[in-house]
């Protein structure tokens, strides 16, 4: 078995994932930011120790997924703003000192391409992207089966590549961002400004809102189709650059893939006349939501199998 830890912005999952990629144990808690890495350490250890005992399971090492940024290989935590106060803490060297095993982490959206690549909708594919569409973009791509890392180790931040400069301020400070046009939180503010003022601002959420697209309330149609169109913008310039033989789309969002595909596959067909587009599947992403803990086993997978620590 290997040890499976997920590290978001407000929760942390902790699970068993067996060498078919069965999850065969699972727990989550929130992360209590407030209340310091070391006791949300203490929380997971407890939690994997418990699931070890009750499945009799041998650990052979544990991986992990966080939000981002991070350094994938000192292991430390970066400046990640949903986790103020963690800057240089160090998961991985405190969960191997705790286990006595080897342990490996990586940015979320890389665990989760290393899961799609390996278990999921890109099994068999040599150049494979996926975007997970949320609270943000989250982006990965996956070459021969290895991550694609940039200069200094760097994971290429798709979300962040610039659609409007004309656009809404984006948090990591330039405007008009994919992901500040595009995110689960810019279909809710777009759908905001075009609801009527009878409608709970509660009721907006992005789920609520493709809710009263598929009931064909006119503002929601047309916030979901702006969504549509935006979503295709981004990923028609991943294809015209990288032409991968697949993207999976997956995320939060991407849970109301049935309104959203029909206007992202006219905008990659519109934008992509100079690559071969149609050679290019986009679909939704397999694993649902069990990849954030299947993601976090195939990075401890990825990393000892490929020795890319000399890479």
């Amino acid at each position: 078995m290997l040890g499976a830890v997920d590290i978001g912005g407000t929760k942390i999952a902790v699970g068993l994932v067996d060498d078919d990629g069965r999850l065969v144990a699972h727990q989550e808690t929130p992360v209590c930011v407030e209340q310091g890495f070391s006791e949300a350490m203490g929380r997971v250890s407890a939690m994997l120790r418990s699931q070890i005992e009750q499945t009799s399971a041998k650990l052979m090492g544990i991986g992990i997924g966080c939000t981002g940024p991070i350094d994938p290989f000192t292991g430390r935590l970066e400046d990640v703003n949903t986790l103020p106060g963690w800057e240089g803490s160090d998961p991985v060297r405190m969960l191997s000192s705790n286990f006595d095993v080897s342990v490996a982490m990586e940015n979320d959206a890389d665990a989760a391409a290393l899961a799609e690549a390996h278990w999921g909708s890109g099994k068999g594919k040599a150049r494979f992207a996926c975007i997970t569409v949320g609270t943000g973009i989250g982006s990965a791509l996956i070459l021969d089966g290895a991550l694609y890392r940039g200069a200094d180790h760097s994971h290429p931040e798709f979300g962040h590549h610039i659609l409007d400069p004309g656009g809404p301020l984006c948090t990591c400070g330039a405007y008009g961002c994919w992901e500040a046009m595009a995110s689960g939180p810019a279909l809710e503010a777009r759908a905001r400004k075009l609801a009527s003022a009878e409608i709970p601002r509660e009721a907006l959420s992005a789920m609520g809102v493709c809710e009263f697209a598929r009931k064909g309330e006119p503002w929601a149609v047309e916030a979901v189709q702006r969504e549509g169109r935006l979503l295709g913008m981004g990923l028609a310039n991943i294809i015209t650059l990288f032409m991968p033989d697949l993207i999976a789309l997956g995320g939060s969002v991407m849970k109301s893939a049935d309104l959203l595909m029909t206007p992202i596959h006219e905008v990659i067909r519109t934008n992509c006349r100079l690559v071969p587009f149609e050679k290019c599947e986009v679909v939704r992403a397999h694993l649902g939501a069990e990849v954030g803990l299947l993601g976090a086993a195939q990075v401890w997978r990825h990393r000892f199998d490929f020795h890319e620590e000399g890479k």
